[in-house]
């Protein structure tokens, strides 16, 4: 599975390539850039967690945490730590989300679907990075033989390639 994973995320950022590549021409030259800005970044985010999934970087910066933690003799508090941090992910998304729906209010109807498909993705790789332990628990369970976390990140992908596939292939006249 996390083949299928790593292979979801290079079509997604390859189809955010196209969808910035094809971004349609419109009167409005600022609204063109801001979509094409917005697939690029898309495009790069997933090109850097193709990568991450293939060399798990999140496991290193797991290790690295628990290390300082035990050096600097915090390592019993890791689990307020873990809270406060997910606290503050969960927030940082929530303003993040709510500053690019503002930013791209005017493209917002054709990039719903987009912006679902990242915030799911996203708040599901932070709060895994978090490694609670009840999080690994239920990430860990099975759904009709397959594991929660994988259809979690798969869903998100799939959202993100719907709607770069959908925004690939819309008319460049506009």
């Amino acid at each position: 599975m996390g083949w299928l994973t790593v292979a979801a995320y290079a079509a997604a950022a390859g189809l955010c390539f196209i969808a910035a590549r094809r971004c349609p021409v419109v009167a409005d030259a600022g609204a063109a850039r801001r979509r094409r800005r917005v697939w690029l970044g898309v495009a790069v985010l997933m090109a850097f967690l193709c990568i991450n999934k293939q060399l798990d970087l999140q496991s290193l910066l797991t290790d690295v945490g628990r290390l300082l933690a035990q050096r600097q003799g915090w390592y019993g508090w890791r689990r307020t730590v873990q809270l406060w941090f997910v606290i503050a992910v969960a927030m940082a998304g929530t303003l993040t989300l709510v500053i690019t729906m503002w930013k791209i209010r005017a493209i917002l109807r054709e990039s719903i679907i987009l912006l679902i498909g990242l915030s799911l993705l996203l708040t599901f790789i932070f709060v895994r990075a978090a490694s609670l332990h009840h999080v690994d628990v239920f990430i860990r369970l099975r759904f009709l033989g397959l594991r929660v976390n994988w259809i979690l990140e798969l869903t998100g992908i799939v959202l993100i390639v719907f709607s770069a596939a959908r925004s690939a292939l819309r008319p460049r006249a506009g």
